[in-house]
């Protein structure tokens, strides 16, 4: 990729950055309600209430108030949470491991079983096994996320008492929020590959190489399964965006302390410090994984990265 092309696509994700951050910035600002009585509470007085306006900036105008947020964003700096007494940036960061650790397991068991399990489903078309991943990918795609949750605790955690309902600190803690997590993903990469799969296997140069005398196993692995992955690559790069900034719904039911739930809790509370800095740290680590696809499109197909130095 030659550097007119590096610089049109870090300046694209630059405004992509920026468009995301404005529009939460915007949002929290035009929500109704007053953020100061939210934060202080009905009985706060006329005085308490103005100080901390003026503590936030909330009494400036509009336009005054987005140009501090984009100081503070050149620097990194939000300020401190209200609900917290830290820095807010400080807060999302403490948070963010345990969101990228449900994403990564998740990420990890859905490759792995996944591509596999779509394999197996799309050599045969039509077969009792293809019949039946289909039909499993199907009711795992259908499951919705706060149901599939919630179900979850019952089963395992109040009726056959084996797995905790909620918190961290060991790994049993996992198990159900990266369970809850993976079903619709895997779900997914399963159909996806299955998919794929067959459209390959109707390709010329697969015929080609089963005439030079390969066998099933050596096409699969070496022609089928290689030209699938960039339909998997792309669904599983917007899956791993999806999670990282919308894992709310996992995390609050299980009360995982990743920033999903961190999310929540300061957008009832107005803490607008943490909202925005949680914004910002999701668009960095989405134009980062955009990246690594990017990357790993070059590595699968040769032809995209020397279309790139044309």
């Amino acid at each position: 990729m030659n550097t007119p092309s590096i610089l049109k696509n870090l300046g694209r994700t630059l405004l992509v950055v920026l468009g995301a951050v404005t529009l939460i910035f915007l949002l929290i600002r035009l929500a109704p309600g007053d953020p100061a009585l939210v934060m202080l509470g009905p009985t706060a007085t006329a005085d308490q209430l103005a100080a901390l306006r003026s503590r936030l900036g909330l009494d400036e105008p509009l336009i005054s108030q987005y140009l501090i947020f984009l100081r503070d964003l050149v620097q990194l700096e939000f300020g401190t949470s209200i609900r917290m007494g830290k820095p807010a940036m400080a807060v999302v960061l403490e948070r963010l491991p345990a969101t990228l650790e449900l994403t990564a397991w998740a990420t990890l068991i859905s490759v792995v079983l996944g591509v596999p399990l779509g394999t197996l489903a799309g050599r045969r078309p039509g077969s009792l096994v293809d019949k039946l991943i289909s039909g499993m990918a199907l009711v795992g795609k259908s499951l919705p996320g706060f149901w599939l949750g919630v179900i979850l605790i019952l089963v395992f955690s109040r009726q056959l008492r084996w797995l905790p309902s909620f918190g961290s600190g060991t790994p049993a803690h996992i198990i159900l929020p990266v369970v809850a997590v993976t079903l619709p993903f895997l779900a997914i990469v399963i159909r996806l590959t299955r998919s794929t799969v067959v459209d390959t296997l109707r390709e010329p140069f697969v015929r080609t190489a089963y005439a030079k005398g390969l066998t099933e196993r050596q096409v699969l692995a070496a022609h089928v399964v290689r030209n699938s992955m960039l339909p998997v690559v792309t669904i599983t790069g917007l899956q791993l965006t999806t999670l990282v900034g919308g894992a709310v719904i996992t995390e609050t039911v299980f009360s995982w302390p990743g920033i999903g739930s961190l999310l929540v809790d300061s957008v009832s509370a107005r803490d607008y410090s943490v909202v925005q800095a949680i914004s910002v740290v999701v668009a960095i680590l989405v134009v980062l994984i955009n990246a690594i696809v990017d990357m790993l499109y070059a590595r699968l197909d040769p032809r995209i990265r020397l279309g790139g130095q044309q």
